[in-house]
């Protein structure tokens, strides 16, 4: 078994590379996440009027699924794509062109499991494409500067649903196909546009022979050891936990519709509106977070008060069922998401166990994301089911309070062995 080792990797500008990411980021995420956030919903009311609930449920789970494993064998794979066009670009630009025909082709679906196998097209590919443009930070940029990136970078959700609830306001009226159509096209021109922007290339990659390689050392390739790098675990772990509670906004569109009475037209306009008014709390935060982050040298302290807004926003949506609290709580909700989302992302590139496997742990990571958008949709009916609405929203809380505690063994700046280790050297 061989050991391996990357030099010569090419580098963008800071401001350039920051410019190409978030231009290809926020478009793609246009495509993957208006449909996420409201298209899917209107297409299950469509297909299956009867049984939406459950049908969106169904495949937002199956999809998540694909999404989840998507990430790691996207990053694997961009990582082991060496070649001159470069191991991201590759994946910037085959991810979101798959992903976007598997869009195209659910705006022309008829039936649920057509829907259901476009979905998991589109989550898996456009996964890779994540799993590529992630990679871009520990590949290009220097430590001190990741978490203003990384805030910016957590601009890119909020910004891509808040554009694209933005052009579903503008044309309610519109069909089905046109919708669909739009985000397809969105998704894949932003990807191509930065491929101009952002410069990659083959790397030096050496391989050192080592021998008698333990079968726990084999393992540690697929997964970085627990026990030599448990900093890495519990980040996982607290990540899936914030993430069961926030991917309550799932369901934002299906109870609109169904806790509130609004129609598809009513339920359009005010998910926007809310998204839009969301943006603005995420975009502040997000970008304040990183910067503070970097400028003090602290994180944990912005990741616990980040975790403990999001469970505040989450118990005003459990208590208080009427539009004036639901954009309250949006306005909480993205306050805390924004923060929490660009120290979180810069704190993972401080402890990634690998550097020459980034985009295959920061793959690992986002599972983290994934799973809960899989595991919270297919519980969904079940909670809803039990205790309706209330018990829905303060089930997932609990996750909050967990993700918190969750927390604490988590390095600060400067006590990460890694970095111990970066500074003797």
């Amino acid at each position: 078994m061989a050991e391996r080792t990357m030099k010569g990797q090419v580098k963008t500008p800071f401001g350039r590379l920051t410019f190409g990411i978030m231009l290809g980021y926020t478009f793609m995420m246009v495509g993957l996440l208006t449909p996420a956030a409201m298209l899917l919903t209107f297409k299950m009311m469509e297909i299956d009027p009867n049984g939406y609930t459950a049908s969106y449920g169904l495949i937002a789970g199956v999809g998540a699924i694909f999404a989840l494993i998507g990430n790691p064998i996207g990053g694997a794979v961009s990582d082991r794509t060496n070649i001159a066009f470069g191991r991201r670009r590759t994946w910037i630009l085959f991810g979101p062109l798959f992903g976007c025909a598997a869009l195209f082709g659910i705006g022309l679906a008829t039936e649920v499991w057509h829907v259901v196998v476009g979905w998991c097209v589109a989550q898996l590919f456009f996964n890779f494409g994540m799993a590529a443009y992630t990679a871009l930070i520990p590949d290009q940029v220097m430590e001190e500067r990741r978490g203003t990136i990384s805030g910016l970078l957590g601009l890119a959700i909020p910004v891509g649903i808040a554009i694209g609830m933005v052009l579903m306001m503008l044309i309610p009226s519109a069909s089905t196909l046109t919708k669909w159509s739009l985000v397809s096209i969105i998704g894949i021109v932003g990807p191509i546009i930065s491929l101009f922007i952002i410069r990659d290339g083959k790397v030096e990659i050496s391989n050192v022979v080592k021998e008698n390689v333990s079968l726990k050392e084999k393992l540690s390739k697929v997964y970085p050891s627990p026990r030599r790098f448990p900093e890495f675990t519990w980040a996982i772990v607290s990540k899936f936990l914030l993430m069961m509670g926030y991917c309550a906004t799932l369901y934002t569109t299906v109870m609109f519709v169904n806790r509130l009475g609004y129609s598809e037209a009513e339920a359009t306009t005010s998910v926007g509106t809310i998204t839009l008014i969301g943006l603005a709390a995420t975009s502040l935060t997000s970008i304040l977070g990183g910067v503070l982050s970097d400028k003090l040298k602290k994180q944990k302290p912005f990741l616990y008060g980040s975790a403990f807004v999001i469970l505040v926003g989450l118990l005003i949506f459990t208590f208080v069922p009427n539009y004036t609290a639901v954009i309250i709580a949006s306005v909480i909700l993205g306050l805390g998401y924004g923060c929490f989302s660009s120290v979180d992302m810069a704190l993972v590139t401080r402890i990634l166990p690998n550097k020459e496997d980034a985009a295959k742990d920061f793959g690992l990571m986002n599972v983290a994301n994934a799973l809960p958008q899989s595991i919270v949709p297919a519980i969904a009916p079940l909670l809803l089911g039990i205790g309706g609405w209330t018990f829905f929203y303060l089930f997932l809380a609990g996750f909050m309070v967990i993700a918190i505690l969750a927390l604490r063994p988590l390095p600060e700046i400067g006590a990460y062995k890694g970095e111990k280790l970066e500074k003797t050297a």
